[in-house]
């Protein structure tokens, strides 16, 4: 049942791709929740994904958006505010990619190449959205911009590869910007270490499989689910957290915190 907790509000929904995505769930819930949002995707996921769809369900405009690049950045911001009239009041970073992943290269024999492109689209493209928000005063005071990271930011996750150091990134230039946008303009800005989820990109990882049975059966509430996480991400986005900045949250059923479950030992000595 909607609570119109974002009634009024608007933002711009960055990495829908497909109906598993947590950013397509998210713009759902959102808009049912009484929001108006833009979608956005660099112009290759836009051809390889099913955006138009969503745009569909969610009566919202499509607009390309390269996350490599400052001056994608700043036109998106720019037609978001002339499609709203005038700032807007939240933003979800769910934007992440590893060619090392993809191709399969271990992290101790990594190509820094694909290293950096990794470091460039999935945490540098959070410091271009908020340094360009910032600079256009594109946010309303007490905005609030998520993006979406992984414990393995602080845990050693074996098949995560280069995207733990760049998730450790992302979390490191929230709380940077937050400090500094909180101060300018009240803008808050946050993390969320979601469950491993079975994204397209979540199911791309080496062992995704092993490690979501393992959390599942670690957590004392289990795996967060997408449709969980996305209306974590509304709350986030509502009047109701408007203290909360700065902070790496656990959306992960109590993972972060449980040594070892019971389910666990019995696996190991029945």
């Amino acid at each position: 049942m909607s609570c119109q907790l974002l009634k009024g509000k608007k933002g711009i929904i960055y990495g829908a791709l497909d109906e598993r995505s947590i950013a397509w769930k998210t713009a759902i819930a959102a808009v049912e929740e009484g929001a108006e949002i833009i979608l956005t995707n660099a112009p290759v996921a836009l051809r390889m994904g099913k955006i138009n769809e969503l745009a569909q369900i969610c009566n919202a405009p499509v607009i390309p958006a390269d996350a490599t690049s400052i001056t994608d950045i700043e036109n998106l911001t720019q037609k978001a505010m002339e499609h709203f009239g005038g700032k807007f009041d939240f933003v979800l970073h769910s934007i992440g990619m590893s060619p090392n992943v993809r191709k399969s290269i271990e992290y101790t024999n990594t190509s820094y190449e694909n290293f950096l492109k990794t470091a460039d689209i999935s945490a540098l493209s959070l410091h271009r959205v908020l340094q360009t928000a910032m600079k256009m005063d594109a946010l309303n005071e007490w905005g609030s911009v998520l993006a979406l990271s992984y414990i393995a930011a602080q845990r050693t996750f074996p098949g995560y590869n280069d995207m733990a150091d760049v998730k450790a990134m992302l979390e490191s230039i929230a709380r940077s910007f937050g400090y500094f946008y909180g101060f300018a303009k009240k803008v808050r800005v946050n993390t969320v270490s979601q469950s491993p989820t079975a994204t397209t990109a979540g199911s791309g990882v080496s062992g995704f499989d092993i490690f979501h049975n393992y959390s599942e059966k670690i957590a004392p509430l289990g795996n967060a689910s997408a449709e969980d996480c996305a209306k974590f991400c509304v709350l986030m986005f509502s009047d109701y957290t408007r203290m909360v900045t700065m902070q790496n949250i656990f959306h992960d059923g109590g993972f972060s915190n449980t040594g070892v479950s019971g389910r666990i030992i019995e696996e190991i000595y029945k």
